[in-house]
């Protein structure tokens, strides 16, 4: 039942999933590119983009110890492009953090969870049907560190693009990016418009902030069956 149940989900995924490609293939034109992974959860990322995309590096991010588990699987095979991963948390500081594993893993996060809301009690209900397991949350705190510290390490000048999928926690690992936001080329997120996750920010807030920085929206498409959209903004400093 649970492989049949992650294969529907795949399969609705798939056709959007397919949309942001194509739009990434037109804007990027097959170059070279450096990809810095803020979420990089079980490796979807990786795969999406090794077999899409002409890969100079990827530098990935997962502050879950579980979920980081999978992606060591990947440092096992040998490609063609710069593959890093770390099992560390970023944020807007430095800093130590609850962090909030669920163990529908995806859901991770570090902002806290509305157990009242209703999305919360649906996606609860749905899962509890097609997982062994209920779905629960443990609680653990983890030390965050900043795309600002981090971006002294790449070995690459810019960022072509950076992708964030942290569950309510975008806004964060932006502003931590500080001096070298400039450096980005793209940045990738997604927004929930549920109330499951609390975040500590608005739509507006995140976009605002882009714009001041330069920043254009050029992409938003909202992802199957969850109140959730996924946006493309370019950096249009000269």
């Amino acid at each position: 039942m649970k492989i049949f149940f992650k294969i529907i989900i795949y399969l609705i995924d798939l056709n959007y999933k397919n949309k942001i490609v194509s739009f990434l293939k037109r804007k990027l034109k097959n170059k070279l590119i450096n990809v810095i992974d803020v979420g990089a959860h079980k490796g979807e990322t990786i795969q999406m983009f090794s077999k899409n995309f002409n890969l100079g590096s990827i530098i990935c991010y997962e502050a879950s110890k579980k979920n980081f588990k999978s992606l060591i699987n990947f440092k096992k095979k040998k490609y063609n492009f710069n593959l890093e991963i770390h099992n560390i948390g970023l944020g807007s500081e430095e800093k130590e953090l609850d962090f909030f594993q669920t163990s529908e893993s995806s859901s991770s996060t570090f902002c806290e969870i509305n157990f009242q809301s209703n999305y919360y009690k649906r996606k609860k209900k749905i899962l509890d049907i097609f997982k062994k397991e209920n779905y629960i949350v443990n609680r653990e705190k983890i030390r965050l560190n900043t795309l600002n510290n981090q971006f002294k390490n790449f070995s690459f000048d810019s960022v072509d693009i950076l992708k964030i999928d942290t569950e309510g926690f975008e806004f964060d690992v932006i502003k931590g990016a500080c001096n070298y936001l400039k450096k980005i080329k793209l940045i990738y997120f997604e927004h929930h418009f549920d109330s499951m996750i609390i975040k500590n920010y608005k739509f507006s807030e995140i976009h605002e902030y882009l714009k001041n920085n330069n920043f254009k929206k050029i992409l938003k498409i909202k992802m199957p069956l969850r109140k959730t959209f996924e946006y493309i903004y370019e950096n249009r400093t000269d």
